[in-house]
């Protein structure tokens, strides 16, 4: 369990500075398009974003750019799923591992960008998220406390061999979830459209929290939970 706990922290965080890494290539392409378009906007601010349609005017080769991006988005989670799948010795153990190199991997990408390029200035400063299938934006603070619940209840079920739970956990984790999803994508019209951002959906973001939390939480006190303590073979 150490060597997997190791295995799943330092791939995390080599993969965070991976990531780190490529935002800040593609920072200097996407740059200088967003501060000729906007320049009253301060360095480093991502917002108003850049449209497809902008994009294309901009560099007929930035609209394929765009498709090979949200191709390294979807990379991305099967990279963080492969190696849960290298830990996990079943599909709650596997939940387990992907939640931790998820968590890792997210936080140190954040702390690697802040390294390399003093970015961003702090946590209430606003990021894209992801683009699949839609604009993911909020300010950093959001996907850090979705990472660290992560990291928090992947180590507990995986220590415990993977929290099994009933299907109404499930659905209540997955509720949760989809929840914090909506949080992100709920000013995406506007957006997208190259609008600045409005204020994000904390009430709605913090509902999915509690929901998953709480559905999580009871899991851990389901009667096959206690089974799912027992070492293999016992």
């Amino acid at each position: 369990m150490r060597r997997a706990m190791a295995a799943l922290f330092l791939f995390g965080i080599s993969f965070g500075y991976v990531e780190a890494a490529v935002v800040v290539y593609l920072r200097a392409i996407y740059d200088p398009i967003r501060h000729r378009m906007h320049p009253e906007r301060p360095a480093g601010e991502l917002f108003p974003l850049i449209t497809p349609q902008q994009l294309a005017d901009a560099r007929p080769e930035n609209s394929r750019r765009l498709l090979i991006e949200i191709g390294r988005e979807a990379a991305t989670m099967l990279m963080l799923g492969s190696v849960a799948l290298a830990v996990g010795r079943n599909l709650h153990e596997w939940i387990a591992a992907f939640a931790i190199a998820f968590g890792v991997w997210d936080i140190c990408f954040y702390a690697f960008l802040k390294l390399m390029i003093h970015w961003p200035a702090s946590l209430s400063t606003w990021d894209i998220l992801f683009l699949i299938p839609l604009p993911w934006v909020g300010p950093v603070w959001a996907p850090v406390l979705v990472a660290l619940t992560m990291i928090v209840c992947g180590v507990i079920s995986l220590r415990a061999g993977g929290i099994r739970g009933g299907l109404p956990h499930w659905a209540g984790v997955l509720a949760g979830a989809l929840v914090i999803i909506v949080a992100f994508v709920w000013d995406f019209r506007n957006t997208s459209a190259g609008g600045l951002p409005n204020p994000f959906n904390w009430p709605l973001f913090l509902v999915g929290e509690a929901i998953g939390l709480s559905a999580f939480l009871m899991a851990a006190r389901f009667p096959g939970y206690r089974g799912s303590q027992k070492p293999h073979g016992s």
